[in-house]
C-alpha cells in the first residue's frame, strides 16, 4: 500500500518504520528536517522536509498515488487542514487524523474524517486495567467494540468455536494455545475455524459489543 504520513514525531516516525518494514511504500513529510533523522538508516521509504498542508509539497510527494493518508503532527489544526486537503482535493481513499482534544473529534467526524485520540484511548486503557482486567474497550474510538480474553476452563473445554460465539455480541477471533517444544513450553496464536475444539488452558481472544459485555461475561462466568 502507498501510505503518506504528515508529521515525523515519535508517533509518525514509529508508524513509518513499522509500515516500511512490512513492505508498504511510505512517504513521510515534516517541516523540521532534523525530525526526519529519527527514521534511521533502515527506513527505505521517502522522507521529505516540507509543509504537509501545502498542495505543492503534497504533489511533489506524489499524493496522487497515495492509498492512505495520516496526519499525526502535534497540532490539531495542522492535522485537520492536511487531512481535509488529502480527502477533499486529492481524493485519497483512506484519511486519518490525530486529534489531541477529544472535543474536536466530533468536528473531524462531521467533516468525514476518521480520527484517533491518544488521550481518549490512553484514558480508556487505564480505566479498563483498573476496572476490567479481562476487557479492553479501545478497539475503536467510539467504544462500541472491545476485546475480551477468556481462559478455557472445565466449562468450555471440549466445546467448538461455533458453540462459544454469541451471534451479534461476541465472536472469537483468535486462540492462544500452549504447545510443547522439547523440554520447553511455547505459545502459538491460531485464527480458529468454527469447528475447532477448545482445550483446557486455551486463551480465547474475542471481539465483544460493549453494550453486551455484562451479558457475555455472565454467560462465561467471568
Amino acid at each position: 500500500m502507498n501510505v503518506m504520513i504528515v508529521g515525523c514525531g515519535r508517533v509518525g516516525a514509529q508508524l513509518a518504520k513499522i509500515l516500511s518494514s512490512e513492505g508498504h511504500n511510505v512517504t513521510i513529510i515534516d517541516k523540521n528536517k532534523s525530525a526526519l533523522d529519527q527514521l534511521g538508516a533502515a527506513f527505505n521509504g521517502v522522507a521529505i522536509a516540507g509543509d504537509g498542508c501545502e498542495e505543492a509539497t503534497l504533489k511533489e510527494a506524489n499524493i496522487d498515488k497515495a492509498e492512505a493518508f495520516v496526519a499525526v503532527t502535534t497540532s490539531d489544526n495542522v492535522n485537520l487542514m492536511a487531512s481535509q486537503i488529502a480527502k477533499k482535493i486529492f481524493n485519497v481513499p483512506r484519511v486519518m487524523a490525530r486529534v489531541f482534544d477529544p472535543k474536536r473529534a466530533k468536528i473531524y467526524h462531521d467533516l468525514g474524517l476518521d480520527t484517533i485520540s491518544g488521550i481518549k484511548l490512553l484514558a480508556a486503557m487505564i480505566r479498563d486495567k483498573i476496572i476490567e482486567n479481562r476487557f479492553t474497550s479501545y478497539l475503536i474510538e467510539s467504544g462500541e467494540l472491545g476485546v475480551l480474553d477468556i481462559k478455557v476452563g472445565d466449562k468450555l473445554k471440549g466445546m467448538m468455536i461455533v458453540e462459544v460465539n454469541v451471534p451479534g455480541e461476541f465472536v472469537v477471533v483468535a486462540i492462544e494455545r500452549k504447545k510443547s517444544e522439547g523440554f520447553h513450553e511455547a505459545k502459538s496464536v491460531i485464527i480458529p475455524k468454527q469447528d475447532m475444539v477448545l482445550e483446557l488452558g486455551d486463551r480465547l481472544i474475542g471481539v465483544v459489543k460493549t453494550t453486551a459485555l455484562e451479558r457475555v461475561k455472565e454467560i462465561f462466568g467471568l
